[in-house]
């Protein structure tokens, strides 16, 4: 049996991710050395180091998830903490919470920053699925199928945009509607969140009117104004932006080689996290961007074709949900840096430095790579289940009847 079960994991999956994430940690490296020297005043390989720490631990995690049953989050008990939990962290920050570029996201842990709202994006994930799953005999039902999951998600939302973080908030969003695009609600339910959604918006209103002050600050206006006259504010709003499409630039189609980047000494901020694809173009060139965006869509991907070989609706829609994730993500970081959309802070997955980001990743990955693993092995011998199936005191919904 553990041959067979072995034999049914996607290792092309796994190498891409390793492989990204050896990429990562390489041009973490290239492009925090003078930032950590000249800014922080530490060795040149601090961020090196870790990033290099928090993925070999995020490894051992992924290897974890990656054999553990992912049918098991349809515990009752554990969406119970997942519910509870997720808005009881994101509540603590206004509490304990440090912050951390005009946003009150961070925990300060033993000299480590974790920013929760990361992780509140596979929260809405598993949760939105496993509602989805136990709501299957009555989807088309508005109030019993479509409203829990719905004030879930919006409940999360707010929490992340009252930190403020409106990068993550627009993630959260845009991820919850490809999940509920795809648990099959049917167009009529559809049109009712679209309606709900608008007047959603109109309560909240008064909230974003009161909180303007700090959610719509100076600095995230500047990112706006540098968006659309980047060239004429050069040494103003559009200063990232100008620096991140110089490094592009000079890069050209083959590189100025590994480590020879100019931006990154003290010109590009925020070289080694938002903005270090610049850096990968500028030192690595076309091969080197090329073989980052190959790899990224390879998973992307796999993920959404792992959700159309899985036979239960929990797994389709947390493939569905990670691999949303991770295209969003790109695409907004990407979008952020090449000028083609307003700068949101959001990291480039597996490459960016960020302790919180990566464990986050390998988490969902390690989820996606055991949704993989069933769904294959199903497939090849169809008669029977993974003995890892059978995870003790894990009581798995049963279906109820459509009731009258």
């Amino acid at each position: 049996m553990l041959k067979k079960i072995l034999k049914s994991y996607d290792y092309s999956l796994i190498a891409a991710i390793f492989l990204l994430c050896g990429i990562g940690v390489v041009m973490v490296y290239s492009s925090s050395m003078i930032t950590a020297v000249e800014r922080y005043g530490t060795d040149s390989d601090f961020f090196f180091r870790k990033q290099l720490l928090t993925v070999l631990a995020s490894t051992a995690i992924f290897l974890v998830l990656a054999a553990f049953p992912y049918r098991a989050y349809l515990n009752s008990r554990f969406l119970k903490i997942l519910f509870f939990g997720s808005f009881a962290v994101l509540l603590a920050l206004f509490v304990v919470g440090s912050a951390a570029g005009g946003a009150q996201s961070w925990f300060k842990l033993f000299g480590m920053k974790l920013q929760p709202a990361e992780f509140a994006k596979l929260a809405v994930i598993i949760y939105m699925s496993a509602i989805f799953e136990k709501k299957q005999p009555y989807l088309h039902h508005f109030g019993k199928a479509v409203v829990p999951p719905l004030a879930y998600a919006a409940g999360i939302i707010l929490c992340v945009i009252i930190q403020p973080d409106l990068g993550t908030a627009i993630i959260i969003s845009l991820l919850a509607v490809s999940i509920i695009v795809c648990s099959g609600i049917g167009r009529k339910n559809i049109m009712r969140i679209i309606v709900l959604g608008g007047l959603c918006l109109l309560l909240v209103s008064p909230i974003l009117i009161f909180k303007s002050g700090s959610i719509f600050t100076p600095e995230r206006i500047s990112r706006f104004t540098g968006f659309m006259e980047p060239f004429k504010t050069e040494q103003g709003d559009g200063y990232q932006l100008v620096n991140s499409l110089y490094a592009i630039g000079s890069g050209g189609v083959t590189g100025l080689g590994l480590g020879n980047s100019v931006q990154k000494y003290g010109y590009l901020p925020e070289s080694h996290t938002d903005f270090i694809m610049a850096v990968v173009s500028e030192e690595l060139g076309a091969p080197g961007v090329l073989a980052i965006l190959a790899l990224l869509t390879f998973i992307i991907l796999k993920g959404f074709a792992v959700a159309r070989k899985c036979q239960d609706p929990f797994g389709t829609l947390m493939a569905v949900g990670i691999s949303s994730m991770l295209a969003i993500q790109a695409l907004v970081n990407l979008g952020g840096m090449s000028g083609l959309i307003p700068i949101t802070g959001v990291t480039l997955p597996f490459i960016s430095y960020g302790g919180s980001s990566m464990l986050l990743l390998m988490i969902a990955m390690g989820i996606l790579v055991n949704i993989s693993m069933f769904a294959n092995f199903k497939r090849k011998y169809p008669a029977k289940e993974p003995e890892a199936s059978n995870v003790k005191n894990v009581q798995f919904p049963k279906q109820k009847p459509l009731s009258n």
